[in-house]
């Protein structure tokens, strides 16, 4: 296993050296994203410390029965969520991969942030693959319609859903005791935001719109996984996975890991905390780059891509 110790650029040469020879010779490559990749656009990670998770119970949020019993709660959380995404920009490491994309024919990156950074950072559509949707995609929850949008940037999504001016967290615990409401009594209605204020959906005219995000219950979105899936199981040799900002310890994340290794990939990791590695740990070989990714990719993939310069993304104004 490769050395953590970083020089202050965040990469030890001994490592960037080996790696970016093995990068120049890979036809057939592998990027497994994580929430970690969007944290020095400003997005926190659910999990890690000062993550929005540990402020709301997940289960109480981000499931269809959540959304069934109090669409008007989930929707100001996923609303905020969207503020936030929005606001934040796509860093480094995203061009570097967007840029690695168009450079290596046979790439394909598997991610599973909903925060539209990628997209925004132009990573070529047929080779990002969302396995969690996106904040910016929005369908309707009535069982018997079909409607689906994707890239819909509007925020507020619908004026009821307006962010307060200092940004705050509209659906901490805090937030709703000085609204005076009670969380644990199922009736209480938000304030001016019952089913009415709600976005609609415009085929149907029944259902509500819900995010278009997979929630905690649901499966992961069929044909993003057949297309995953066919791409691995093609007769060739897979020659590197690189796993950036996520610990791939839950499955189907960790299960990627191994079977681009069955394929006889070299895996990279690339996280802030030296103890995220994938289920099955790291091989002779591998390599671990302990740090921020904005920072590490465009170096690690210099040698392939060139210097990134950032250019204002696609959501800008939206």
């Amino acid at each position: 296993m490769a050395s953590t110790a970083a020089r202050p650029s965040g990469v030890p040469q001994e490592d960037l050296e080996s790696f970016q020879a093995h990068l120049s010779k890979s036809t057939r490559i592998l990027a497994l994203l994580g929430a970690g990749l969007s944290a020095s656009s400003g997005l926190p990670t659910f999990r890690g410390a000062g993550g929005l998770w540990r402020t709301h119970d997940a289960m109480q949020l981000a499931t269809p029965e959540a959304f069934a019993r109090d669409p008007g709660l989930v929707w100001q959380f996923y609303n905020y969520r969207r503020h936030m995404a929005l606001k934040a920009k796509p860093n480094p490491a995203h061009y570097a991969l967007a840029e690695l994309a168009r450079k290596k024919e046979d790439f394909m990156t598997l991610s599973q942030n909903v925060d539209g950074l990628s997209p925004r950072a132009k990573h070529p559509e047929d080779k990002l693959k969302l396995l969690h949707g996106s904040l910016f995609d929005v369908k309707c929850s009535d069982f018997f319609c079909n409607y689906t949008e994707s890239n819909n940037y509007t925020d507020p999504i619908v004026p009821a859903l307006a962010i307060p001016t200092d940004e705050s967290d509209p659906t901490t615990s805090d937030a709703l005791q000085r609204r005076e409401l009670d969380i644990s009594n199922e009736n209480v209605s938000l304030p001016e935001l019952d089913y009415r204020h709600l976005p609609k959906c415009p085929k149907c005219k029944r259902g509500l719109l819900r995010p278009g995000v997979v929630w905690f219950g649901e499966m992961l979105p069929t044909n993003v996984i057949e297309d995953i899936d066919n791409w691995m199981t093609k007769n060739k040799k897979i020659d590197l996975i690189m796993v950036i900002g996520t610990s791939a310890k839950v499955y189907p994340a960790a299960g990627y890991v191994d079977r681009a290794r069955v394929k006889g990939a070299k895996v990279a990791i690339i996280n802030m905390d030296s103890n995220d590695v994938p289920a099955g740990g790291l091989r002779k070989g591998d390599w671990f780059f302990e740090g921020d990714a904005a920072q590490i990719m465009p170096e690690i993939l210099k040698n392939v891509i060139g210097e990134i310069k950032n250019t204002p993304d696609a959501a800008e104004g939206a």
